[in-house]
């Protein structure tokens, strides 16, 4: 029998002044049991500060990147179904980033593990032409 998911319950409150957001929302995040302490929460701290300025056309929400490999950590899909923003967490391949930055407007990557310049000074030169992807270590 697999082990499932660990479930665990958030209070979410942001305020953002230069961007002019203000939310408190209730979270429900579902840890895979392969997933870290650690990544989980660089989920949740991308989920706080990428949160859209306007939830007009939906909001930024957790995906299943550890179940469906063809989703992202987090995304923000509008109600017509157009993925607006999509949020990577880890090191994937360059493969994975571009295909994620031609079906999104916007992607962003989370990296926060001590390899990170190992595995980015081999994939930088390859995502020359994501010109919609952001990327940010936390140390």
């Amino acid at each position: 029998m697999a082990i499932k998911a660990t479930i665990y319950k958030a209070q979410l409150q942001l305020a953002d002044m230069d961007r002019n957001v203000y939310a408190e929302t209730a979270v429900t995040i579902a840890r895979h049991p392969s997933e870290s302490d650690e990544r989980m929460m660089i989920r949740l701290l991308a989920l706080a500060l990428n949160w859209p300025a306007n939830t007009n056309e939906g909001t930024l929400e957790f995906a299943k990147d550890m179940w469906e490999p063809d989703e992202p950590a987090l995304w923000h899909k509008s109600f017509s179904d157009e993925i607006m923003h999509w949020v990577e967490v880890g090191q994937p391949d360059d493969k994975r980033l571009m295909k994620a930055s031609g079906r999104a407007h916007q992607v962003s990557l989370w990296v926060f593990q001590s390899s990170t310049k190992v595995w980015w000074d081999g994939i930088a030169t390859k995502l020359t032409r994501a010109r919609n992807l952001t990327v940010w270590q936390v140390p």
